[in-house]
């Protein structure tokens, strides 16, 4: 409300945005009406200096607040009715603004009892069409085009309330304007286009059926457009207005859609299910079905060649489309269903929509090279190829390349290897330098009790000792009463050869806490035991007390940890010899010189 009244255009304008928005909204809107400011907004109008996104935003904040029934349409003045039958005439260039204008006047001839300010509204808007700026023809698509059936209430209010004059002049006016709408259809409108509506008004259907459907009466224009607007973005187009534009590249072109709709006639459950639960996501984190639909068409057609000329050198051969009459429909159900599954693994943004898709075409061609010889047996290799055995065949792919298979490279990698796990063995005893707090556990449940534990700077000595609560940093060594050096460790062991392990039996049967166990044992019957907080830390630990015994780390992090560095080295070492083939056999070693004579005498 103070915002809207600033000086500062910029901040004026960011406010009347944010005022659009947050209308919508019944509580913020009663709470903005309370400070009158209704009133505010409609002096802004009448003051006639705002114009652009400005005036845009305004009466788009007007429409969303009075959409929820709060103020009365019979409290605006002639002045403030006036202004906005002349923005259909001095914006008709300006969609935006034309269509809020026309919205609130199609609300006011609606929603007021009064016939005198609905005479002086239908009276000014005969006024503006009279106006040379402003003919009749352009003025009736425009109306058309916006607001189908604007005139129609006009008239049916105009029959019950007004007298009987003027509701000769509106019936004559709505039979000229169906006539010429009749016309323009049967003259502009192309089968096709027709069609294209028709499935995408099934699809919503289909989709949110269960939901509410508006009646013919009930609830403006604008409201059933912000309706259709809102379930297309919930289906997935990129158009939300006209998601019919959408299908205008070929190829895909209408298949795509075909395809969409024999999904969701066939498959329903599956079909409501992707588009409900997308839909209920963030923004950035649903998988558009409409977009996912049409691209997933176009990589099947680029995949089985649809649309090309048969070839004759093709030997590629697929039974499982010979097992079913909608054999290209079925295979993209199983697809866009396998789509919506990978987006999920990937955890995937709309950032993220072509690294999907160039996962899923690898999943479905890895699947195709099988020959599945029906399409559940294709559905069930899909199944076995997940985001993470992707990942995985897409490494061991990359390691078994010749390159990284060939003798100097497999010698190269036992050369560096050793300096890989002396900087792992490094990174391991500086975490138990920096210490670790460990709860203490009896056989029934946890306890808040706490006990710290770190490795001393010169790697001889471990300090630990109780605390009273879970510290927020490190610990110094003074404050850990308890001492243990190196030297007298005699074992590390872990899971169930821990002595606290076999103790407590309650313990014993908790998988989760066996796995995270291990102890130290020193002199003759001393014992340390540990509960690490999760297992990375008992990762960390338990090489940390390997290496310091000399022993070899076992640990999957610090295999995972040596692949990656190893890899990561050997690509670095590698890129200067890019494109360059590299012999399997070291060259041969000249034959010595018949003498020495060139060899320089120091002497």
């Amino acid at each position: 409300h103070e915002r809207i009244q600033s000086s500062s255009m910029d901040a004026k304008l960011e406010a009347l945005k944010d005022l659009a928005n947050y209308s919508r909204d019944v509580t913020f809107a009663q709470e903005f009406i309370n400070l009158d400011g209704i009133s505010l907004l409609t002096q802004m109008v009448e003051s006639g200096t705002d114009f652009g996104d400005m005036l845009s935003f305004t009466l788009t904040a007007f429409v969303e607040l009075m959409d929820h029934g709060i103020v009365s349409w019979d409290t605006f003045s002639v002045a403030f009715i006036k202004k906005i039958a002349s923005y259909v005439n001095k914006f008709a260039s300006d969609i935006s603004i034309l269509q809020r204008s026309l919205a609130i006047l199609e609300s006011m001839v609606l929603n007021m009892s009064s016939n005198y300010t609905y005479t002086i509204a239908y009276q000014h808007i005969l006024s503006e069409m009279e106006t040379p700026e402003f003919t009749w023809w352009d003025f009736l698509i425009q109306w058309c085009s916006l607001e189908s059936a604007f005139l129609l209430q006009h008239v049916i209010r105009a029959q019950r309330a007004i007298n009987n004059e003027m509701a000769h002049q509106l019936y004559v006016l709505q039979v000229l304007t169906f006539n010429l709408l009749e016309d323009r259809m049967m003259t502009k409108m192309d089968p096709q286009d027709q069609a294209q509506r028709d499935i995408i008004f099934e699809l919503r259907r289909i989709a949110f059926d269960a939901e509410s459907e508006p009646n013919n009466s009930s609830g403006s224009i604008e409201k059933r457009k912000s309706m259709y607007t809102r379930d297309y973005k919930k289906l997935g187009f990129i158009n939300h207005v006209n998601p019919a534009m959408d299908f205008t590249q070929t190829p895909p072109g209408m298949l795509a859609l075909d395809n969409m709709l024999y999904f969701a006639k066939h498959h329903q459950d599956a079909y409501i299910r992707i588009v409900l639960e997308n839909s209920s996501r963030e923004d950035k984190h649903e998988c558009p079905f409409g977009r996912s639909s049409i691209e997933l068409t176009k990589m099947l057609c680029e995949i089985l060649k649809v649309g090309e000329l048969p070839s004759e050198t093709c030997n590629d051969f697929h039974p499982m489309f010979f097992t079913h009459d909608r054999s290209f429909e079925e295979f993209f159900c199983i697809c866009i269903q396998l789509l919506n599954k990978t987006w999920k693994e990937m955890r995937a943004t709309s950032e993220d929509f072509n690294k999907v898709m160039q996962v899923v075409k690898e999943q479905i061609m890895r699947a195709l090279t099988t020959k599945p010889s029906s399409l559940d047996q294709f559905k069930s290799k899909l199944q076995n190829l997940s985001y993470t055995e992707i990942l995985k065949i897409r490494q061991s792919e990359r390691m078994n390349q010749e390159d990284f298979q060939s003798r100097p490279i497999l010698e190269l990698k036992e050369k560096i290897q050793p300096e890989i796990l002396e900087l792992i063995k490094q990174q391991r005893l500086n975490r138990l330098v920096e210490g670790t707090c460990f709860r203490k556990l009896n056989s029934r449940r946890r306890q808040d009790k706490f006990w710290y534990c770190r490795l001393s700077p010169n790697h001889k000595v471990l300090h630990y000792g109780d605390l009273e609560e879970s510290p927020q940093g490190e610990v110094p060594h003074d404050s850990l009463q308890d001492k243990l050096p190196v030297a007298d460790i005699k074992a590390v062991v872990t899971g169930k050869d821990c002595p606290h392990m076999k103790e407590k039996g309650a313990l014993k049967q908790n998988k989760e806490v066996l796995e995270l166990a291990f102890s130290i044992l020193y002199d003759s019957s001393g014992q340390l035991n540990f509960i690490a907080p999760d297992k990375h830390e008992y990762c960390v630990w338990t090489d940390g007390l390997n290496a310091l015994l000399g022993k070899d780390m076992l640990s999957d992090l610090t295999r995972n940890d040596l692949d990656t560095l190893l890899s990561m080295e050997i690509k670095l070492r590698l890129l200067d010899l890019e494109n360059i083939q590299i012999p399997d056999a070291p060259p041969p070693i000249p034959k010595e010189p018949s003498n020495y004579d060139f060899v320089y005498d120091c002497n």
